[in-house]
């Protein structure tokens, strides 16, 4: 198939999940992902609903295998039983009563035991949203989305930032994050890719941004907004490229662009 006249099919974007892609399909797949949004929303809608299944599965685990604590307790004490019962010979005796397949399923509990909690504190372990403290929006969140792929569209409107969003869609940010009791006047529902870069009202264009909590506050993310606008504008950066990079991180395209490792200009 034509990786740019079509866009990449549900197994392929699970292959690039599962990094199963063969060599000769890699590059193609990647490079098709980095210039489609609508293939990367995919894709992490697919991504999504892997750990989703995860999520689901272990809770299921969770309740129904017994602590892990509990059966090396057990097998700990049959095991002292048995050393505690010797003959003169210092060889180990046959114990009444002992079950010993007993003995074999509390070791084989025991062992699963503690791999699932491993497993566990792993997946407990990983980063969550902290939207309190956080910078860079949850791309498993806020992808980003964009609607205009044109500069011409682009620049023939006015430059309107943000858009107001609807206070139901805010709250759905919230509680996406984590943060639904949170003060709304702390945080900007701040679109990823700005409308004024052609960026798309969808909820994965979204996510709280701090005015406060941080130095790269919202209001240092409008100033490189300004400076992108301008430069796709005069023609000295593409549309495309500016898209792509404040949706990839938008910090490493403020300190690219304004050349400088800190905010130039410190908004609290």
């Amino acid at each position: 198939m034509s990786y740019e006249d079509s866009h990449l099919s549900d197994q392929q974007l699970l292959l690039d999940v599962e990094g199963e892609l063969s060599t000769h399909d890699e590059k193609p797949v990647r490079s098709h992902l980095d210039a489609c949004w609508k293939c990367r929303a995919r894709r992490q809608e697919i991504e999504n609903a892997i750990a989703d299944f995860i999520r689901i599965h272990q809770r299921q685990f969770d309740v129904k295998l017994p602590p892990a604590a509990g059966r090396r307790a057990l097998l700990k004490a049959q095991l002292a039983q048995l050393s505690a019962t010797k003959t003169r010979s210092g060889w180990f005796v046959p114990i009444r009563g002992l079950d010993w397949a007993a003995v074999a399923a509390a070791l084989a509990l025991a062992a699963l035991g503690v791999f699932l909690a491993r497993s566990v504190a792993g997946l407990q372990s990983r980063p969550r949203p902290q939207a309190l403290v956080v910078s860079i929006p949850d791309s498993r969140l806020t992808p980003g989305a964009a609607v205009l792929a044109s500069r011409q569209a682009v620049c023939a409107q006015a430059n309107t930032k943000n858009k107001a969003v609807p206070v139901a869609l805010q709250r759905k940010v919230f509680e996406e994050y984590g943060i639904a009791g949170a003060e709304p006047q702390a945080y900007e529902v701040d679109y990823l890719v700005t409308p004024a870069l052609g960026g798309a009202d969808d909820i994965r264009n979204l996510w709280p941004h701090s005015y406060s909590a941080t130095v790269w506050n919202a209001r240092v993310k409008d100033d490189l907004e300004d400076r992108l606008r301008d430069m796709v504008c005069d023609g000295s950066l593409d549309l495309a490229e500016a898209q792509q990079e404040i949706a990839g991180n938008w910090i490493a395209a403020y300190k690219k662009y304004f050349h400088a490792d800190q905010p130039v200009v410190k908004h609290q």
